[in-house]
């Protein structure tokens, strides 16, 4: 069956079920032209939780639709492909949490959206990419345990020295293997292009940025500059917005490389399939559940 075929199924599934499709940006573009919206992780979330509609189908990563659970339990949220998880998430668990807990009482524990239910439930606040300083900023303890990312977390704890940061060891294998070699690469060929990239980089990475932020910080950036040229330091999915959106710039990626095999196995078969048969099913314990939201929550009213 070809894409067109596909695509019309999808639509008639979606009007016959009440549905309604999310995709993050890093997403194939196919996947990101048939969705209602299309945005960045806790973005999305929040917003299934405010529309209408009972049927949550979320074309992104486990956690991210963990989290869309979590802020709308009694909707049925659905991720099209089981196995697409995230490998940074994975890193840290419920008893790491506990164990830094037990070593440094007097700290916050500060988790990155990027986790599991089971550690969201454990700390006492969340954050974003894009809110990450303003939530530490505005908690009183002294100590920060930040988990999973060191990545972000070392760009937080630049931009707030008078904070003592325990950083948990994790990281995105895709952004983690960018090196300063490959800005200079890139800067070489694009001699005349502004360089904005993700926190999740290296330092030495984003120490030769011009611009440093979240995907919709970024695409709100080369959106509102008038600068003709850029080079992208984050997942090669948010090319698509970026290029649909500026048909007279040049926008070009960091590296070729720059692509998460988790993030690029949902396709439009996958989107069809998880309407036609509800699947797959996110399906959480209402304790953990309860717990895991309290954090969310907490950001939400300082961001």
């Amino acid at each position: 069956m070809n894409q067109d075929s596909i695509l019309q199924e999808i639509l008639s599934l979606k009007k016959e079920k009440n549905a309604v499709i999310l995709a993050h940006y890093y997403q194939v573009p196919q996947v990101q032209d048939v969705a209602d919206h299309v945005g960045d992780s806790f973005a999305l979330s929040k917003l299934a939780a405010e529309l209408p509609e009972p049927l949550i189908v979320f074309c992104g990563v486990s956690f991210m639709a963990e989290t869309a659970k979590i802020l709308s339990p009694e909707k049925t949220v659905l991720l099209p492909v089981a196995e697409a998880g995230c490998p940074m998430a994975d890193m840290v668990t419920a008893k790491d949490v506990l164990a830094l807990r037990e070593k440094h009482p007097e700290a916050a524990v500060v988790s990155y959206v990027n986790s599991s239910t089971e550690v969201k439930a454990l700390s006492d606040i969340c954050c974003t990419s894009a809110n990450a300083v303003k939530v530490i900023r505005s908690l009183h303890h002294k100590q920060i345990i930040f988990l999973p990312d060191e990545n972000l977390g070392s760009y937080a704890a630049e931009l707030i020295p008078e904070k003592e940061f325990i950083l948990f060891k994790g990281y995105c294998p895709i952004h983690e293997e960018v090196m300063e070699i490959d800005v200079k690469l890139a800067r070489d060929e694009n001699p005349d292009a502004l360089f904005v990239v993700h926190p999740e980089c290296r330092p030495e990475v984003r120490h030769r940025a011009d611009f440093i932020g979240s995907t919709g910080q970024m695409i709100r950036y080369i959106n509102e500059s008038n600068h003709h040229s850029f080079i992208v330091g984050t997942e090669s999915g948010i090319l698509h917005p970026l290029m649909t959106g500026n048909p007279g710039k040049k926008i070009v990626s960091l590296t070729p490389n720059f692509i998460c095999p988790n993030m690029k196995k949902t396709r439009l078969e996958h989107v069809r399939d998880s309407l036609q048969q509800l699947k797959v099913q996110i399906e959480l314990e209402a304790d953990l559940m309860e717990k895991a939201r309290l954090p969310l929550m907490r950001m939400l009213e300082v961001s």
